[in-house]
């Protein structure tokens, strides 16, 4: 696959996570993603599932549900782990930076799974 296009999918999946992520997400998704099968978090990793498959459709057709449901269970596990680790040792965004450090992981650990996905298309 040309560069171009690795850089466009890297261009549409970093816009993805930014909307579904932060624009979509009010509060039934994140207010319930450490509840594991809870409908509010299995919305939102629907939605970057959706996502995901819009992303891919010019470009690789064939395996977007394949794609789009690899997104959306990781990020569902991602998201119930981070919700669950914050919880369980009582971090918040203003007492302990350790949220912070959690929530970098969790936004990584979600980049790292579109470098995966984008590689396994080229």
């Amino acid at each position: 696959m040309p560069i171009p296009t690795v850089l466009g999918l890297v261009f549409l999946f970093t816009i993805k996570h930014f909307v579904v992520d932060f624009l979509l997400q009010f509060k039934y998704q994140w207010s319930n993603k450490g509840t594991y099968g809870h409908p509010g978090g299995l919305l939102h990793a629907g939605l970057h599932g959706i996502g995901t498959a819009l992303c891919l459709y010019a470009f690789d057709w064939q395996h977007i549900l394949f794609f789009a449901g690899f997104d959306a269970v990781l990020h569902y596990h991602i998201d119930w782990a981070k919700m669950n680790i914050n919880a369980r040792m009582g971090w918040g965004p203003t007492t302990h930076e350790q949220f912070w450090w959690l929530l970098g992981l969790d936004q990584l650990l979600h980049s790292l799974t579109y470098i995966i996905i984008i590689g396994l298309i080229v």
